[in-house]
Order: structure tokens, then C-alpha cells, then sequence
């Protein structure tokens, strides 16, 4: 059986004005939103200030949500707002999945799962859930979501920079079917962010380990997330860039079957 991940937002913080310009109504892929993805169209990671116009540019319906993953709690992946907004869409609800360790405010109609890392969670009998350590912002709760569905798998990394340990030891020989890598900062040396976000040399040198490692292989797809526009060029040019080591560049609106 194929599944579908879809990309509502691959931006870092840095969101373009384009946006609230020619942009409001549609994607570009140089205007990037809020991270976001949507997988087989029920499962939501990340909820931030752009994911309710990204829906529903996308065509998508908000209504048929029943659970949201988050990542960690910084304001472009979580906007309490806009999930309870989600929330009142749904027949019943929303369940929330968060690290254990994150501080919420109240929200009404929604139903929090609190996760403890590397321990699988059964989101339903088809979908199950597991967070990993993260090298991010400890404030935030971060974790990394590795999703089983069906018989395949799926890591989201975002945000995070190189592998805690534990992480990549738990992931050994996993042979993800899909890798969504942090990407934030573009192809140049000396950027302060290596020990909270990659940068595209990170990512050159991480990527033969993980093949190394058994944790993506010959045909694992990896795409590019949570880019920062004003650290990259383009996404025509960063195309080319992520090409050369074997990577593809994730885009708003980008529906990837696996």
C-alpha cells in the first residue's frame, strides 16, 4: 500500500513578506511557510502560524485530522491558536503527541499524549509513533518523530543538528523509506547554529554515515526541510546542491508517495 507525506511548509523562522503579498493565496516554492507535513491525510506534524492557509491551499481537508505530532513548542511549529481552530473542525477532536517533558497551555478540544523518548507508541493499527532525542533547544521539549506505517518507515527530523547518540544507535540498520532532514542553513562553513541546526556541509558529511549505518539505504528518499531563505540560494540552485550528494529539497505543497 502507498502513503503520502505532504509538505505544508518547509521554512525555518525567516518567513518571506511574499507571503501576505502574491504569494497569500498559493505555493512557491521560494516563499516558503511554517514547517509542517501532512501524512495519508490525517496524521499532522506541526501546527504553526502558516499550517491552517497551507491546508487549505493544498486542497486539503482540515476536518479529517484526527492526530498531531509535534516536533517541540518554538512559535513556528506550534501555534496553540491555530490547533485549537483544528481542533473545532474535527468530528472529535484532536489528539496531541508531544515529548513528555513539554509545557502547554490549555487547549480546548484537544487531548494530549504525552511521549517518552524511544519507547513506540499505537496511534492506530496501522500508525505507530516513536520520539527520539534531539540536539536542539532543551527548552523547546524537542524530539525527532519516527513513524511506522505500515510496513514502512519514516523519519522526521526536524529541528536538530548532527545525531545524539542514543538517537543514532536506536536507529542502526533501520533502512528508513523516507529521511525529512533538517537543512536550515545553506551550503557555506562558519554559520554559529552547528549545535542546534545543520547546514548543507553538514549534511554532505552525514549522509555516507547514515548509508554507512544502515539507517538509509539504496532506496531511502531524503528530502531537505526547514530551510532558512536568507542563509540558502534559491531552491532551483540548492536543488542542484542537495543533488550532488543524493539529497532532494523539499518544497511547500510537495506530495511524496512512498
Amino acid at each position: 500500500m502507498e502513503h503520502e507525506l505532504l509538505f505544508l511548509g518547509t521554512c525555518a523562522a525567516d518567513f518571506s513578506p511574499r507571503l501576505r503579498g502574491d504569494c497569500r493565496d498559493r505555493f512557491d516554492p521560494d516563499a516558503r511557510r511554517s514547517s509542517s507535513a501532512l501524512l495519508d491525510g490525517r496524521y499532522l506534524i506541526d501546527c504553526g502560524p502558516h499550517t491552517p492557509e497551507a491546508l487549505a491551499i493544498a486542497g486539503a481537508d482540515a476536518g479529517a485530522v484526527t492526530d498531531l505530532f509535534l516536533t517541540h513548542t518554538h512559535a513556528d511549529h506550534f501555534d496553540p491558536a491555530n490547533i485549537e481552530a483544528l481542533a473545532s473542525r474535527t468530528e472529535n477532536g484532536l489528539r496531541l503527541w508531544v515529548s513528555e517533558d513539554a509545557v502547554l497551555p490549555d487547549m480546548k478540544g484537544v487531548t494530549v499524549t504525552r511521549m517518552a523518548k524511544f519507547v513506540p507508541y499505537a496511534v492506530t493499527e496501522e500508525l505507530t509513533v516513536t520520539g527520539l532525542k534531539a540536539n536542539h533547544d532543551k527548552n523547546a521539549a524537542p524530539q525527532w518523530l519516527l513513524f511506522t506505517v505500515g510496513d514502512k518507515k519514516i523519519l522526521y527530523a526536524l529541528d536538530g543538528a548532527w545525531y545524539v547518540n542514543e538517537t543514532y544507535y536506536f536507529l542502526r540498520n533501520a533502512g528508513l523509506d523516507l529521511l525529512v532532514a533538517d537543512a536550515t542553513v545553506g551550503d557555506y562553513d562558519g554559520d554559529y547554529r552547528i549545535a542546534e541546526h545543520n547546514s548543507i556541509p553538514m549534511l554532505r558529511l552525514l549522509l555516507p554515515s547514515l548509508r554507512t549505518f544502515g539507517i538509509v539505504g539504496e532506496g531511502t528518499k531524503v528530502f531537505l526541510s526547514h530551510l532558512a531563505p536568507s542563509l540558502h540560494r534559491s531552491h532551483a540552485e540548492t536543488e542542484i546542491i542537495a543533488a550532488s550528494f543524493g539529497a532532494l529539497v523539499a518544497r511547500d505543497g510537495l506530495r511524496v508517495t512512498f
